[in-house]
């Protein structure tokens, strides 16, 4: 009998699929990844449900859109209600551990001390209190998990297990040189008054770069974040924390990087000279939708700080700067991912063990001249790479699936290649199945809770993706794109109100009201005929 393979899952946050060498890009060396996509199958036309991070994140845990399990946004905790593929690979047997990010709970930015709003509809400040729709709200000690200002008060502060299905968890909360939780003890342990070591304020001085959420960490690249998933991953494979040695393992390793700041150790820092990088294609081009205008209006005036989250503008010099600085970043946990691998290799489970790369979402990183990610859904934001290496697979080296596919498929086919059943109101497909469906387009979600880009209201952007366009509709009027991706692969010209694409136009806006049916939900499942 064949045994049930082991899994093991690179996850990256913020990055784009075309930051890849194995996706066509000739300046960036990230060897140990494009290993893993010669010997297995890279998926060329992978989306993402939502592109921002706890939505996303949420359905690959879930395999469901985030208008299903209801995260809309960042901020809104996923339900300790909801069912993962994760807990049924737990009930079924399999070891389960997360070392790196998790945010599937609230990490914790809300500005001056960290206060916890009371209801998170406001664009900047909370509006006063709100009673929400359900009765079990997503709130208390069991969503408290991740809520960094906890970590730092409260030396015995941890996660409680199991945590969405895994057993085993080492937690990174934020980014970069920021990072929390259990490995800013680890780091702690290692480096007594750590802090000295971190943030912008101790910096090693570097006059040749000036892109917002850039310095040169003192951290050493021993210590930085990327360097602890690897330790944790490779101790977990060599049998230090892995339990029970007659089970398989699910071993999610999750890196916060590259998401910004942008602040690579060591050699990763100046690894990439900004004077050789290529700026995109769409860099000058400014797009004909507003809510382009609004951030470049919104930078230009000074209106918010380029140190945080909100979406911004930058000049060809600092977006040159800010993907050198990446590419060092995602060069970095290739490096980690070749030493995860030794690890894998060395522990005699290399040969059963089927191996997954993705990541949470992209980033527009100078697409028209914006950094960050929100509800333009350019190509760079909503495609990301995936890659699966089976050994077992009979594949040629170097596959490439060209269908569309996409985060919420990742849960179902996970579980089928374990041979475990998956559960009602689980979306996505299985993407080994003999058989998939022909002519699929990918549906994206964006909720504007929060930041709503000089619109004056929270609002939703709805886009299907197919072999050939991108549109997005939204309930704002004069939000609407329409791009054709065979003529104009860097979406520099909105079809929306062309003449000759009306009739493209209406077939789509068709096809994504008929998939928007499709998707609603299917759970729970009736217990009566009435």
């Amino acid at each position: 009998m064949t045994p049930r393979p082991n899994f093991l899952v690179f996850i990256t946050d913020q990055h784009r699929a075309d930051h890849l060498g194995c996706y066509g890009n000739p300046a960036i060396r990230t060897p140990h990844i494009d290993a893993l996509a010669a010997q297995g199958t890279r998926f060329d036309r992978f989306y993402v449900a939502s592109p921002v991070c706890m939505a996303n994140r949420a359905t690959l845990m879930t395999g469901r859109m985030p208008s299903l399990h209801g995260v809309r946004h960042n901020g809104i905790a996923l339900s300790r209600d909801a069912t993962t593929f994760v807990d049924l690979l737990r009930a079924g047997g399999y070891r389960t551990a997360l070392i790196g990010k998790s945010h599937l709970q609230n990490m914790g930015h809300d500005g001056p001390g960290r206060k916890r709003w009371t209801a998170g509809l406001g664009d900047l400040d909370p509006p006063a209190a709100l009673r929400d729709a359900g009765t079990r709200a997503r709130a208390g000690a069991a969503y408290d998990n991740e809520w960094t200002p906890y970590w730092e008060e409260n030396p015995g502060h941890t996660v409680s297990l199991p945590f969405y299905g895994f057993d085993h968890v080492r937690l990174c909360t934020f980014h970069g040189d920021q990072v929390g939780a259990d490995y800013a003890r680890w780091l702690e342990a290692r480096h007594p008054g750590s802090n000295r070591l971190r943030g912008r304020e101790h910096a090693i001085p570097d006059g040749r770069y000036s892109a917002p959420q850039a310095w040169r960490t003192r951290v050493p690249e021993s210590l930085y974040p990327t360097s602890y998933i690897a330790d944790e991953a490779t101790g977990f494979l060599s049998g230090q924390d892995r339990g029970s040695g007659d089970k398989p393992f699910f071993l999610a390793c999750s890196f916060p990087d590259p998401h910004h700041p942008y602040t690579p150790p060591g050699k990763y820092w100046d690894m990439y000279d900004p004077d050789s990088i290529a700026l995109p294609a769409s860099f000058w081009n400014r797009g004909s939708t507003p809510l382009v205008s609004s951030v470049h209006r919104d930078t230009a005036q000074g209106r918010y700080s380029r140190e945080g989250y909100i979406p911004f503008g930058v000049t060809e010099r600092e977006a040159r700067e800010i993907i050198a600085l990446t590419y060092g970043m995602i060069s970095m946990i290739d490096d980690a991912i070749g030493r995860i691998m030794a690890a894998l290799r060395e522990s005699g489970q290399d040969r059963n063990t089927v191996v997954l790369f993705t990541s949470d979402h992209g980033d527009w990183m100078g697409d028209h001249g914006l950094m960050l990610k929100g509800p333009l859904h350019y190509q760079g934001l909503i495609r990301v790479p995936f890659i699966w290496r089976d050994p077992a697979a009979d594949r040629p080296p170097h596959a490439v699936d060209r269908d569309m596919a996409g985060t919420v498929d990742i849960g179902r086919t996970v579980l089928g290649r374990a041979g475990i059943n998956p559960y009602n109101g689980m979306q996505g497909i299985d993407l080994l199945a003999p058989s998939r469906p022909a002519g699929r387009t990918m549906v994206v979600e964006s909720e504007q809770v929060m930041h709503k880009f000089d619109q004056g209201r929270s609002f939703r952007v709805r886009s299907l993706v197919d072999p050939r366009y991108r549109l997005s509709v939204s309930d704002i009027d004069e939000i609407g794109e329409l791009y054709d991706l065979d003529q104009d692969p860097a979406e520099t010209a909105n079809l929306w109100t062309s003449a000759p694409h009306q009739a493209v136009k209406a077939r789509l806006l068709e096809r994504l009201c008929r998939e928007q049916i499709r998707l609603g939900d299917e759970a729970p499942l009736p217990t009566a005929l009435a």
